[in-house]
């Protein structure tokens, strides 16, 4: 019974010898003793059977004692007689009961045993052997490929035992090259239904020459041969297998070989095998194949035959299925199922990959499949995976994917929803799902790059990755403060303008090559242009989140890069690289913080802003080291405030509201002063006039009365904290203007000229008249507040007809149409970009014209500028002229942008509803920069008008009628 248990244990038996010996097993009448099944046991968990008892054995016993072990311990009456002699009547017994019919010994042993001892001689076999040696020869060595089973060390037991005496030379003679060795092989390799014998040569080669082509393990031609370290060749599946169960050596030379030490050929040895002629097996053929082309030769053969059941010379060379359940194609097995059936296929094509393609598995995966498409007419497939493969497939980038879905507002779960939407009805993955976008806007988003300053910036971290940051952590507190009642984000304002820069590295370089200047000689001297905006954004209380209690008003911080200049070649002058053609535009304007809270409170103003002042200073005293087109280069940056209303102005520079006496940020003219003289003042104000105007404020040195001490200041009653470009805003110039040309068509409506005094109820009906006329006529709605583009619409020469129409007095309706030609001959200057070039000819007479306007509202609208001057008239007649003489554009540096960012804050807040408000602005801050990519927006201006339709079918809300709405839709 134990014998027949290790039989059974045998992982390579064939599937019918098992289950008739299971029936044999069960049908045993004594069960086996203890102690000859826990050997068993030990070796079927893998652990090595210790070393059987020897068991002397002599020439004067007889073959019971072996048919004792052999049959389970059965007693010496039962089985007598000698080995190649027929079975005794009470064996026949006992064997019958077994299902065993046959007659002879040497029948059950050959049966039973595989072993055949008709045709042995007693000269080499001995008729007697012990039950150890017989159990090693049996298990091919002791051997099994599925455990930790190792052979044991042979040593001889008794003087008497021929095949375990090592001094017989007949006997080393057949350990090497006999029936022993090649049970070894078959036990451990499996290939003979795989690999080609010797014999199918067709030319009588020499022997020494066949040799160098035969797998030392198997005696098999090689198949797949690898070479080992000490240069022996083997079967690639022969020789892991054989290392796998008798360790990792050489079976030629002992030497130490392990799988992964095991290299291929030479390339003039591979074609010398391939090229050998091996003769087909199939009667009738007879023809000379090489080996390389021999299994297809064999498959060929194979198909032609149809289903002939007559056996096929060519099922030990064809993939068969060895029974069981129908082989199962390929894509109906299960990923587990697919990856065991193509393992060998995967390697062989990984060590392809590895040594001919740089490891590129998957570009030779896709290749072959391109080439199965093609061989197999499915053109239209292999196009689709060749434009995969090229990057210029049906599903869009990533970027592309992330620009869509930041231009057309979509939150993420919109866009899942979208993407899963597209995908199922289509059937193709054309938009990419969120996580590759996630991927993508991190090298867009501040903190990705690194980057140096030389020297280090002063209270400023050296960390490159820094995303977005509490806007309050730069701010020193004590332990008297009260909290800060607002919620504030931002960027770090160096790590932001990384990013920037990074973001315009293509138009950097183009610009270089442009000015034909050497790009790698271009590394030092880089200077940036930055304009700075800062608005607040009133209330937006659009919905409640969790959180403090914080105002339910927003401050934004902006900038934008407005140039990139670099010294020119000869060191004169400077040659500018890149120009932003839209400086007004929100798609330029990128944001850096964004704050609960009301521009009127100073304090907390000023405490939020303070370390971006802080690090803006820093960064003016300091150089930028920064790779762009793969270069390290120096950018020196320039910051210029130039972004702000006149409330904004007041509030930075320490100056009395915008009502006080002294009513200009440029100069030192009082209200009186201005109205006087409308034309002749120039700029006397700066930042650093300001802050020693606020230590005499502070310190009053001169003892004086308040009176004198503001006079003395000119209305300097706060600390600066943030230097202003002396400049004027052209946005809010054009609407603080038009708000005074409202109420100058009222009471020319209402003949004030005439009555300089009238009555609430009067103006409120001459107010009425004019909205109706407007908007009976041009359709214009009637606001609460000026905006920019009511303020477009209204000063033009049309309103102005339109307003005429009212006016009872020939007289005044000249005038008021002369008072509007005059001021739209002078829009032009600090509207254009470049008025030099854009408006050269309403520069020159722009001095005449303010004049002109000047003297008429001095003479003929005398009633309502008799010694005062709204602040925007005052800068637009008497300090234009001087400020384009000094930076060369006013229109440049506008708030615009700024002020059309306003609206997408909105947008973004309510696209990204967040149940906290400090999450929430980090949403709105990362949506919004990603907004003002120009990485992404060159993917939507070659979809410019695609994306629009495609946002008003994902979107239909209708858009409101109010035309504070255009400014945003004519931007994109």
């Amino acid at each position: 019974l134990e014998v027949a248990l290790i039989m059974l244990q045998h992982p390579h038996s064939k599937y019918s010898q098992w289950k008739f010996k299971l029936f044999r097993v069960k049908s045993m009448e004594k069960a086996p003793l203890q102690s000859e099944i826990q050997p068993q046991i030990g070796a079927s968990l893998g652990i090595s059977p210790p070393t059987a008892p020897n068991i002397e054995t002599d020439h004067g016993a007889g073959p019971a004692s072996v048919m004792k072990l052999c049959l389970g311990g059965k007693s010496k009456d039962n089985v007598e007689g000698p080995v190649h002699g027929d079975l005794d009547e009470a064996s026949k017994c006992v064997l019958r009961k077994m299902g065993c019919k046959f007659t002879s010994w040497p029948e059950v042993l050959l049966k039973v045993f595989k072993v055949d001892v008709r045709e042995d001689a007693e000269s080499i076999q001995p008729l007697f052997f012990c039950h150890r040696c017989w159990l090693t020869a049996i298990r091919g060595g002791g051997v099994c490929s599925f455990t930790r089973t190792k052979v044991p060390e042979w040593k001889p037991h008794t003087a008497h035992c021929n095949l375990c005496s090592p001094k017989n030379p007949v006997v080393r003679a057949w350990k090497k090259n006999g029936i022993q060795r090649e049970q070894w092989v078959k036990n451990i390799t499996h290939c003979q239904n795989d690999h080609l014998n010797t014999k199918l040569i067709a030319e009588k080669l020499p022997v020494d020459f066949i040799i160098a082509f035969t797998c030392l393990v198997c005696d098999h031609l090689l198949c797949d041969p690898v070479q080992s370290p000490c240069g022996h060749l083997f079967c690639r599946s022969c020789i892991i297998k054989f290392t796998h169960v008798l360790g990792p050596h050489c079976p030629a030379c002992n030497f130490s070989c392990a799988p992964d030490d095991l290299i291929p050929p030479a390339k003039t040895f591979l074609s010398t095998l391939y090229s050998l002629p091996l003769l087909c097996p199939c009667e009738g053929c007879g023809e000379h194949v090489q080996l390389g082309l021999f299994k297809a030769h064999c498959l060929s053969h194979e198909l032609g035959k149809g289903e002939s059941k007559q056996p096929s010379p060519f099922q030990s060379y064809l993939l068969i299925n060895k029974g069981g359940r129908p082989r199962q194609h390929l894509l109906s097995l299960t990923r587990r199922a697919q990856k065991h059936r193509l393992r060998d296929l995967k390697s062989q094509v990984k060590v392809f990959a590895d040594k001919e393609e740089g490891g590129d598995l998957k570009s030779v995966c896709l290749t072959l499949f391109l080439l199965a498409l093609r061989s197999g007419n499915e053109h239209r497939q292999a196009d689709e995976l060749e434009a995969m493969m090229q990057g210029r497939g049906f599903g869009l980038s990533p970027a592309v994917c992330l620009a869509i879905r930041v231009n057309t507002f979509l939150s993420c779960s919109q866009y899942h929803k979208m993407y899963r939407t597209v995908k199922a009805t289509s059937g193709r993955q054309i938009f990419q799902p969120l996580h590759t976008l996630r991927a993508a806007e991190k090298e867009l988003l501040p903190g990705f790059h690194q980057f140096e300053w030389q020297p280090a910036l002063k209270n400023v971290s050296t960390a490159c990755s820094v995303g977005i940051i509490n806007g309050l952590s730069g701010w020193t507190s004590s332990l008297d403060d009260s909290p800060a009642d607002t919620i504030t984000r931002r960027f770090r304002y160096d790590v932001a303008l990384v990013a920037a820069l990074k973001d315009l590295e293509e138009d950097i370089m183009e610009g270089l090559r442009d000015t034909g200047m050497e790009d790698s000689a271009c590394t030092l001297g880089f200077r940036v242009m930055i304009k700075e905006c800062c608005d607040g954004m009133g209330d937006v209380s659009e919905k409640h989140g969790g959180g403090p209690a914080v105002p339910e008003k927003a401050v934004r911080f902006s900038f934008t890069v407005m140039s990139v200049s670099i010294q020119a070649e000869d060191g004169q002058g400077e040659v500018t690289i890149f120009t932003e053609p839209k400086p007004n535009s929100e798609l330029s304007c990128k944001p850096l913080c964004l704050m609960f809270v009301d521009e009127s409170d100073h304090e907390t103003l000023t405490a939020v802003l303070g370390p971006i002042v802080a690090e803006r200073n820093a960064m003016k005293e300091s150089r930028l080291i920064l790779s762009i087109g793969g270069m390290p280069r120096s950018f020196r940056f320039h910051f210029r405030g130039t972004g702000y209303d006149e409330k904004m102005v007041r509030e930075m520079e320490g100056l009395e509201a915008s009502g006080s006496t002294y009513i200009c940020t440029l100069c030192d003219s009082s209200r009186a002063e201005a109205a006087q003289n409308m034309v002749l003042h120039s700029i006397t104000r700066s930042h650093d006039e300001n802050l020693e105007r606020y230590e005499i404020w502070r310190t009053n040195p001169f003892s004086e009365s308040v009176d004198e001490l503001r006079d003395r200041v000119k209305g300097v009653s706060a600390k600066p904290f943030l230097e202003t470009q002396p400049t004027l805003d052209a946005l809010h110039c054009d609407i603080g203007n038009a708000t005074e040309f409202y109420k100058i068509f009222q009471d020319e409506i209402g003949e004030v000229y005439k009555r300089p005094n009238p009555s609430r109820e009067e103006r409120r009906t001459w107010r009425a008249a004019l909205d109706k006329q407007l908007r009976k006529t041009m359709k214009l709605k009637p606001v609460m507040r000026m905006n920019g583009n009511y303020a477009r619409r209204l000063m033009t020469m049309e309103a102005a007809e339109v307003v005429c129409e009212l006016v009872p007095s020939e007289e005044r309706r000249e005038a008021l149409r002369e008072l509007m030609r005059l001021y739209l001959q002078m829009k032009p200057v600090w509207r254009a970009t470049c008025p030099a070039k854009e408006c050269p000819d309403q520069l020159c007479r722009y001095s005449f014209n303010s004049q002109r306007f000047a003297d008429l509202l001095s003479s003929t609208f005398k009633y309502r500028y008799n010694g005062k001057i709204t602040n925007y008239l005052h800068k637009t007649l008497a300090h234009v002229p001087e400020i384009i003489e000094r930076e060369g554009s006013i229109g440049a540096w506008a708030s615009e942008g700024n002020e059309s960012a306003n609206k997408l804050f909105r947008r973004f807040r309510k696209m990204n509803a967040r149940q906290s408000k400090a999450f929430e602005l980090e949403d709105v801050l990362k949506h919004h920069w990603l907004y003002t990519s120009k990485y992404l927006q060159k993917f939507m201006e070659a979809h410019k008008d695609s994306a629009k339709a495609f946002q008003a079918t994902i979107d239909p809300e209708e858009m409101p009628e109010d035309e504070e709405m255009t400014l945003e839709i004519t931007e994109f």
